[in-house]
């Protein structure tokens, strides 16, 4: 499948559509000539600390229109998880105030302080976490179901920098049970399950954009889907070359990439 076949593009946002407050250069003509060709996109983002609105206010503010339906996150396929494969209702959340509140508003409980009816921990990417939180969820993860919305070590910054994300305290808490959590977001299958199901696609309807190899590159290549490394944000040529994980196609930016859609 050539890129000019693909119907919809995944597109990872932190390191491929901007970096912090800054857009890339050419996202913007990007994101059009995808509607100028009667292609559709979808931006996806293993960044589960911010709930759809934020993403909304956050591209608007860049010139970027974008609606609800534009937004999937690692947060609604964690709550697509739960409700296909589990009757879990009552959960004890690792997750910042926007998160918490999109948990409520499909449905669960999020219960903060002990409680014998937790049935469940979820860790998001909670920039709200404190060392109480993490001592009573390892206290729950010892006896109850324990997952994860995304993977992702490092979270990206604008000048090169990074903050610390889910991946550091998965192992802060690995460290403390011995446990680790079954995993939603990119790469594994139950993120692409998630997104295919809500809006109708197939595999071979969509292509994944993003800059970073074990997570956007690596789902494509372990689950099928035609992948686009773009080289704005976490991932060098270095990075790659010393990598076992291939992508589809290569390009310095979406730039670039808008000139093969």
């Amino acid at each position: 499948m050539t890129l000019k076949d693909v119907k919809c593009f995944l597109l990872d946002m932190d390191g491929t559509i901007y970096l912090g407050d800054d857009l890339i250069d050419g996202a913007r003509e990007f994101l059009g000539k995808i509607k100028a060709e009667g292609k559709e996109y979808i931006f996806l983002t293993n960044n589960s600390s911010k709930n759809k609105e934020a993403y909304i206010q956050k591209l608007n503010k860049m010139g970027i229109n974008a609606l609800d339906k534009d937004i999937f996150t690692s947060g609604d396929a964690t709550i697509y998880y739960l409700k296909k494969y589990t009757k879990f209702k009552n959960i004890f959340l690792l997750g910042t105030p926007s998160l918490e509140e999109a948990f409520i508003e499909a449905g669960f409980n999020v219960i903060k302080e002990r409680s014998a009816d937790i049935e469940c921990v979820v860790m998001g990417f909670d920039t709200t976490l404190t060392y109480e939180k993490l001592w009573i969820a390892c206290d729950y993860i010892r006896e109850v179901p324990y997952i994860a919305t995304h993977p992702d070590f490092n979270c990206p910054l604008e000048g090169g920098k990074f903050m610390p994300d889910i991946g550091a305290m998965i192992a802060f808490i690995k460290a403390s049970t011995g446990k680790e959590p079954v995993v939603i977001g990119k790469p594994k299958e139950y993120m692409l399950e998630a997104i295919l199901d809500t809006y109708n696609l197939e595999k071979g309807d969509v292509a994944m954009v993003g800059d970073r190899l074990y997570t956007d590159i690596k789902m494509g290549y372990d689950l099928g889907v035609t992948s686009v490394l773009v080289l704005s944000g976490e991932t060098t040529m270095d990075d790659y070359n010393e990598s076992e994980i291939r992508a589809d196609y290569i390009f310095d930016s979406v730039k670039e990439l808008k000139e093969e859609i």
